[in-house]
C-alpha cells in the first residue's frame, strides 16, 4: 500500500450464491482501542466491505474503543469523527475514508451520528485484494511476485465446480485428465509427470493454513461457499516448505457469522451432446448457537457428470459418468476478545464408472476394451484452528489430520489374452500442524515467524486382475517427517521501496520399505528398506517498488525443493533423490482487475530445475520413478483487464513457456528400456539424455473473458459471462514412443443469470464450438503412442437455480 493512497481491502463475507440484501444489517460491534487502520481492517473483516484511505495522516491517528450494535456505515462515521476524517459511501460494499475539511478544528470531537439509511440494493462486492497466503494478511500491493486472486462468487457462477474452474480462468495453471479425484496440477511450467506415484506434488494445495495433501493427486473440492481462491506461482519454499515447487492453490472459506441465520441453495440440470444428461447441487446454512460467541456453518454438495465415452465391445454408452459427493462444517467458538477457536471437517467421495479417454483412430468418442477401468477417491480432513492476538502481534495455530484413498483401474490386456485390468491403490494419512505470530504495519513493514510439522504416510498397493484371478505386485510404503523453522520480515527502506527477506530450515526424515516385493539377488538393485535424513535451507528475497499511481515493479528471488523416497523398477526396490529448483522473476503491474478502470501485470520468470523427480511407465507398463536430469524454464506471463464501457469488462491473460531437459542424473544402476510419461526418458544411468521440452506444458496459453453486470430495474439484475481459452501444444512425454504431440485447442463458456431479490435463474454452455481436442493423449500406461486421445467434454448446456435465505 502506497503511504499517499492506498486501499484497505478485507474479506468480503458474502454467502455464496446469495443476492445483495435491500438493507444494510445491524452488526455487534466490539473493537478495541487502537489506531484508524487496525480498527478499519477489522471492521472491514467483521462487515465484508472494502475501504479506500486517501491520506496516509489518518492510519496512524489514535481511536478509543468503538462497541454497540450499528451499521457499518454508522460504525465508519464514527471512527472517521474521532480521526477528524469523513466517509464517501461508493456503494453498500466500498466506502472512502478522507480528511474531514474542518474536522481539525473540531474541539471536542463531533458526536457520533445516528445510523444511517438502508442504502439501495447494492451492485455486486468489489473483489477482495488481501493476499491471505501471504501469512500476513498483506494487501496486493504488498506482495511481490505473481499471485492470481479469484473471488468464491465467480467461481460458483454457473454451480459449484471444482479444478476445472480454476483452470478454465487461469492461464498460468495446467491439468491432467485422467478425470476428478486422479489429476496433477502444474503452475510455471514445473511439470513433473503424468501419473500419480510416490513423488510429492509439485503444485501445494491448501484449506485455510493446512495443507490437503502430500503425494497425492489433486482432490478436486468442489469450489463451494469459498471467499476466494488465491494462486501464487512458485516455487513457495520459504512459506509453504516442500512440495511448493511450481506454487500453491489456497482455498479461502467464508467465515463463521455469529449474529445471523442465513444461507443459499442451488440447483441446476445439464445435458451433454453425445452424452447422458447430469445434475449439480448446493446448499450453505449459516447458524448462531450462541449470539456472537458460538455458531456454525455447514456446506453440503452433490454432482453427477454426464458421460459421454462409448465401450461397443460392452455393449455400454457414456460409461464416464462420475458422480461427487461431499461437503464440509465449521464450529467457531469466540472464547474471548481477539481469540477464536474452529474445528473443521471436510470430506468428499469420488465414484468414476469408467475412464474418459478414446481411441485415435476408432470412430469418434469410443474405446474398444472389454475392461471397465473405473477409479475411486475418498478424501477426509479435520482441523482445529486457533487465533488470536495479544498487542500488535497476531497468532494462528492450525492442526490437521487427512485421509486419502486413490483406487484406480487400468486397461492391461495384452492382445491374443483374456481381458485384464491393472490395479493400483494409494492410501496416504497425514498429521500437520502449522503455527505462527505475526505483525504487520500499513506501510507493509513487519515480521512473521512459523513452525510447522508434517507427518505423512502412504503406501502403493499393485496387481494384475484377470478372469478372477489376482497377482499381487510389489508395493512400497514411504514415510515422510518434515520439521520446520521459518522466518520473513520485511522494511520500508524509502517512502517507495519495500524490501522482503525470509529463511526455512527443513529437517526432513525419510523411510520406506518394500510392499510383497521379490527377494534381491543383486547389490545393484537397491534395499528393500531405507531411511534418509536431510537438512534443508530454503532462502528468499524480494524488493517492491512503487512507480506510480496504482503500478509497482518487483524482483524477488525463491527457492523450493521436494525430499526423495522409494519407489518399484523391475520388480524391486528402487530410491529417487531430493530435487531443487531456484526461481528469479521480475515484473510489473498497474491497478487491480476487477476493480480499476484498467489493469495490467507482466512477469518474466527463470527457473533451474535440478535432479528431476518424475513418475514413468517402465518396460512393462508399470508406474515407477526416478530422478530424470535437469531442467531450464522461461516463463512470460502477462494479463490485462479493461473497463469498457458501463458494466461491462474484457480481460484477457496470455502465458508463454520455453524449456529444456538438458541432462539424465547419474544413477548406480542403468535401464535403458524405458518410456517416461514424466519429464525425461528413462531412469538412466549416467548418459545424456534426448533434448526436449518439459512434458504436459503447453508453448502458449492465452484466454479472454467479457463480463456483464447491470442492473435492469430496482429488483432485476442481469450478469453474463463468457471465456474463450486456447491451449497450445504440449507433449506427453519424452522419446518417440511419447513425443506426439497433444493440446492445439480451444475450449469456451457462456453463462448468464438473471436475478430477482434473492432468486437467480441461470443458464449457461460451455465447449461452445463442440470442440473435440486433445487434453491428455493417455488414459493407461500400457498402449503408448498414438493409440489414445482424451477428448473434451462435448458441448453441454444447464439450467439452474438459485435462492438465499
Amino acid at each position: 500500500m502506497r503511504p499517499a493512497a492506498g486501499w484497505v481491502a478485507v474479506g468480503l463475507l458474502t454467502t455464496a450464491t446469495a443476492t445483495s440484501a435491500a438493507a444494510a444489517p445491524t452488526l455487534a460491534i466490539d473493537l478495541p482501542a487502537g489506531s484508524v487502520s487496525s480498527q478499519v481492517l477489522a471492521l472491514g473483516r467483521l462487515g465484508g466491505v472494502s475501504v479506500v484511505v486517501t491520506d496516509a495522516r489518518l492510519w496512524g491517528k489514535p481511536v478509543p474503543a468503538l462497541r454497540g450494535r450499528m451499521t457499518v456505515l454508522a460504525a465508519l462515521r464514527l471512527i472517521a469523527a474521532r480521526c477528524g476524517g469523513a466517509v464517501e459511501p461508493i456503494d453498500a460494499a466500498l466506502f472512502r475514508l478522507v480528511p474531514g475539511r474542518a474536522a481539525a478544528h473540531r474541539t471536542p470531537p463531533p458526536r457520533p451520528r445516528p445510523p444511517a439509511p438502508a442504502p439501495a440494493p447494492p451492485a455486486p462486492p468489489t473483489p477482495d485484494i488481501v493476499v491471505v497466503a501471504s501469512k500476513r494478511d498483506l494487501p496486493l500491493d504488498h506482495v511481490a511476485g505473481q499471485i492470481m486472486r479469484i473471488s468464491g462468487r465467480d467461481l460458483e457462477f454457473g454451480g459449484a465446480g471444482g479444478t476445472e474452474r480454476l483452470t478454465s480462468r487461469l492461464s498460468t495453471l495446467a491439468s491432467t485428465y485422467l478425470g476428478a479425484g486422479r489429476n496433477k496440477l502444474f503452475i510455471r511450467g514445473i511439470a513433473d509427470s503424468s501419473f500419480t506415484g510416490p513423488t510429492q506434488a509439485t503444485v501445494g494445495q491448501y484449506f485455510g493454513d493446512l495443507r490437503l495433501g502430500y503425494n497425492s493427486p489433486d482432490p478436486d473440492l468442489r469450489l463451494a461457499d469459498l471467499a476466494a481462491v488465491e494462486v501464487l506461482a512458485g516455487p513457495q519454499g520459504t512459506l509453504y516448505g516442500a512440495g511448493s515447487l511450481g506454487g500453491l492453490i489456497r482455498l479461502v472459506p467464508n467465515p463463521v457469522e455469529l449474529d445471523r441465520t442465513g444461507g443459499s441453495v442451488a440447483v441446476g440440470a445439464s445435458a451433454t451432446k453425445h452424452g447422458a444428461p447430469g445434475y449439480d447441487a448446493q446448499g450453505v446454512l449459516n447458524l448462531p448457537i450462541v449470539t456472537d460467541r458460538l455458531g456454525i456453518r455447514l456446506v453440503a454438495t452433490a454432482v453427477e457428470e454426464g458421460g459421454y465415452i462409448d465401450k461397443p465391445l460392452l455393449g455400454r454408452h457414456n460409461v464416464n459418468t462420475t458422480r461427487i459427493a461431499g461437503g464440509r462444517g465449521t464450529v467457531h467458538l469466540k472464547i474471548a476478545d481477539h481469540w477464536s477457536a474452529e474445528l473443521i471437517g471436510i470430506g468428499q467421495r469420488i465414484r468414476g464408472a469408467d475412464s474418459q479417454y478414446a481411441d485415435w483412430n476408432g470412430a469418434p468418442l469410443t474405446r474398444n476394451t472389454k475392461v471397465v477401468e473405473g477409479f475411486g477417491s475418498d478424501f477426509r480432513q479435520g482441523q482445529f484452528v486457533l487465533n488470536g492476538r495479544i498487542g500488535e502481534v497476531r497468532f494462528s495455530s492450525s492442526t490437521g489430520i487427512t485421509a486419502h484413498d486413490l483406487t484406480e483401474r487400468y486397461d492391461a490386456t495384452v492382445a491374443g489374452d483374456d481381458p485384464t485390468v491393472f490395479l493400483q491403490t494409494n492410501r496416504t494419512r497425514m498429521f500437520a500442524n502449522e503455527t505462527r505470530g505475526w505483525v504487520t504495519h500499513a506501510d507493509g513493514s513487519g515480521w512473521l515467524l512459523g513452525l510447522s510439522y508434517t507427518d505423512n504416510r502412504s503406501r502403493l498397493s499393485r496387481a494384475f486382475l484377470s478372469l478372477g484371478d489376482r497377482q499381487q505386485l510389489p508395493g512400497v510404503s514411504n514415510a515422510a517427517q518434515d520439521a520446520t523453522a521459518y522466518g520473513e520480515a520485511s522494511a520500508r527502506w524509502t517512502k517507495s521501496l519495500l524490501v522482503t527477506g525470509g529463511l526455512r530450515v527443513n529437517r526432513s526424515v525419510l523411510t520406506g520399505a518394500a510392499e510383497d516385493t521379490l527377494v534381491q539377488s543383486g547389490p545393484e538393485v537397491g534395499a528393500t528398506l531405507a531411511s534418509r535424513r536431510k537438512l534443508s535451507l530454503l532462502p528468499s528475497a524480494s524488493a517492491l517498488l512503487d512507480v506510480g499511481a496504482d503500478a509497482a515493479m518487483f524482483l524477488r528471488y525463491q527457492q523450493g525443493f521436494r525430499p526423495g523416497g522409494l519407489t518399484i523398477f523391475d520388480g524391486y526396490v528402487r530410491r529417487f533423490n531430493s530435487d531443487h529448483v531456484a526461481t528469479i522473476e521480475a515484473g510489473y503491474r498497474l491497478g487491480h482487475a476487477g476493480r480499476s478502470p484498467f489493469a495490467f501485470s507482466l512477469t518474466v520468470a527463470h527457473t533451474d530445475w535440478r535432479n528431476i523427480q518424475a513418475d514413468f511407465v517402465d518396460a512393462g507398463g508399470l508406474l515407477s520413478t526416478a530422478n530424470v536430469g535437469n531442467g531450464d524454464i522461461w516463463t512470460v506471463e502477462t494479463t490485462a483487464s479493461a473497463r469498457v464501457a458501463k458494466g461491462l469488462r474484457v480481460d484477457t491473460a496470455l502465458s508463454l513457456n520455453d524449456s529444456s531437459i538438458n541432462e539424465r542424473t547419474p544413477k548406480s544402476s542403468t535401464t535403458d528400456d524405458v518410456a517416461s510419461t514424466g519429464a525425461g526418458a528413462g531412469a538412466g544411468g549416467g548418459v545424456t539424455a534426448r533434448l526436449g521440452p518439459i512434458p504436459n506444458i503447453a508453448n502458449v496459453t492465452a484466454r479472454i473473458g467479457l463480463s456483464y453486470d447491470a442492473a435492469l430495474s430496482d429488483r432485476t439484475r442481469l450478469k453474463v459471462d463468457g471465456w474463450a481459452r486456447y491451449v497450445g501444444t504440449s507433449r506427453l512425454g519424452v522419446g518417440p514412443e511419447l513425443g506426439e504431440e497433444q493440446g492445439n485447442f480451444l475450449d469456451s463458456g457462456l453463462t448468464a443469470r438473471l436475478g430477482w431479490d434473492r432468486f437467480g435463474l441461470t443458464a449457461g454452455v460451455t465447449n461452445l464450438t463442440d470442440t473435440r481436442g486433445n487434453r491428455f493423449a493417455l488414459g493407461t500406461p500400457f498402449f503408448t503412442g498414438k493409440g489414445q486421445v482424451t477428448p473434451l467434454r462435448p458441448r453441454t448446456f444447464r439450467i439452474g437455480l438459485d435462492a438465499a435465505f
